[in-house]
């Protein structure tokens, strides 16, 4: 009987057996051969807080407070642009987009 089940077992393998050696003399194992960079976690929790993030800057920013965090953020698929840049295309201090980035960014922080 406990031949038969060692003979079950044979054909296991574990995946922190080593299999060879590096140039250093560490061991390598399957683990370290199949090991995969996965981050699918981290890439869902990331959308799911943009997708959140979007939706609070169309809900409780107004007009000048969104089209300023869009530009600057490049948020809708365009590259974000600088103070600078925004200041020129609508017209305005640099200071002043300053301004009310720093607002809208308190505002979306308090929502959050």
């Amino acid at each position: 009987m406990h031949f038969r089940s060692q003979k079950k077992l044979s054909a296991e393998v574990s995946i922190n057996e080593t299999i060879d050696v590096d140039r250093d003399g560490n061991p390598l194992t399957y683990m370290d051969v199949i090991a995969v960079e996965d981050h699918v976690e981290e890439e869902v929790d990331a959308r799911i807080k943009s997708a959140r993030v979007r939706r609070l800057v169309e809900t409780v920013l107004c007009e000048r407070e969104r089209q300023i965090i869009t530009l600057r953020y490049g948020l809708g698929g365009q590259a974000p642009l600088t103070q600078r840049e925004v200041a020129e295309l609508l017209g305005i201090s640099r200071s002043y987009v300053s301004r009310i980035e720093k607002g809208a960014l308190e505002v979306l922080r308090e929502h959050c």
